[in-house]
């Protein structure tokens, strides 16, 4: 059997496709090697969703997935270990399975890269968050830190400037390696201290975060900040070694624009493992219903 689509991946932006696919009347399949839903599945509320209101991210999961498989979709939940792009029908891989379609999207997702302290995992979605824009807004007029020393940390203390009474930006060095006018908003904000050349060591509280133990790395010296969220911005880790040689990457992102086709021809990326500078749940389904328009274009040209 040859499908029209195969879909590499069960977020957002895999099951957004799905639905498109369905709904244009082509058969689908998707691979899953975890649970569907991607990352939302770790907030613990979504509410910059437009129209949605207030949805945890499970029941959000739940909803996409129950539309997907109530047009057709077919959702496998097994590891996808290689794929084969070079000819016009592309294979794709689950150990010695192999399925083929007419055309390939890619929605792999990335993962958070974590700090590895004690605390992190136990109080993640209870004060612990990556994501800075999609939490933020609960801790307004509280204090919170932010960890890390790129473009993301320091756009994320300044978003949180504007709703936190104050903000720790804890950086392991003693100057940031973020863009300079983004550096500039920083330094030039009252409501955030800069906590040079420190690391976090563990971040403390009961049921939710109440305190952040960190340690100058120069001085050996350790202190407990007071803060009721941590907010890590140590990078993201792309799901994408298993297409490195095979498509054009860059930085571990296959590269697309909005259009979200790769320079393989059938071949379509969509979601948080693209080249992209918003990772947010509404560019992630919108990618998955542009990706899907193309593909079907692609089959019907």
């Amino acid at each position: 059997m040859i499908y029209d689509i195969a879909i590499i991946g069960a977020g957002p932006a895999g099951l957004s496709r799905a639905i498109y696919g369905q709904r244009a009347g082509l058969n689908t399949i998707t691979f899953e090697s975890n649970v569907h839903g991607g990352q939302i599945i770790n907030t613990p509320e979504v509410e910059n969703y437009p129209a949605l209101g207030k949805v945890s991210g499970v029941e959000y999961a739940m909803n996409i997935y129950n539309q997907a498989v109530g047009f057709g979709a077919t959702v496998e939940y097994k590891a996808v270990t290689d794929v084969d792009f070079s000819g016009d029908v592309k294979i794709v891989k689950c150990g010695e399975e192999e399925y083929r379609a007419k055309t390939v999207i890619i929605a792999t997702g990335v993962v958070r890269r974590k700090l590895g302290i004690p605390g992190e995992d136990r109080l993640t979605g209870s004060g612990v968050s990556y994501c800075a824009t999609c939490d933020g807004a609960f801790f307004k007029n509280r204090t919170v830190a932010v960890i890390g020393g790129g473009n993301t940390a320091l756009e994320d203390a300044t978003y949180l400037a504007s709703l936190a009474e104050k903000v720790y930006l804890i950086i392991r060095r003693d100057e940031f390696r973020g863009a300079k006018h983004e550096v500039e908003k920083v330094l030039s904000n009252p409501n955030i201290e800069v906590v040079y050349n420190t690391i976090p060591l563990e971040i403390n509280g009961k049921f939710s975060v109440e305190s952040l133990k960190v340690k100058n790395v120069k001085t050996g010296e350790e202190t407990v900040l007071d803060t009721s969220a941590v907010f890590v911005a140590v990078g993201l880790i792309p799901q994408n070694s298993m297409f490195e040689g095979k498509i054009a990457m860059k930085d571990g992102y296959i590269e697309a624009d909005e259009s979200c086709k790769t320079d393989v021809d059938g071949v379509f990326v969509a979601g948080d493992t693209r080249n992209k500078t918003l990772r947010q749940l509404v560019t992630a389904t919108a990618d998955g219903a542009i990706a899907a328009t193309r593909a079907y274009n692609y089959i019907n040209r």
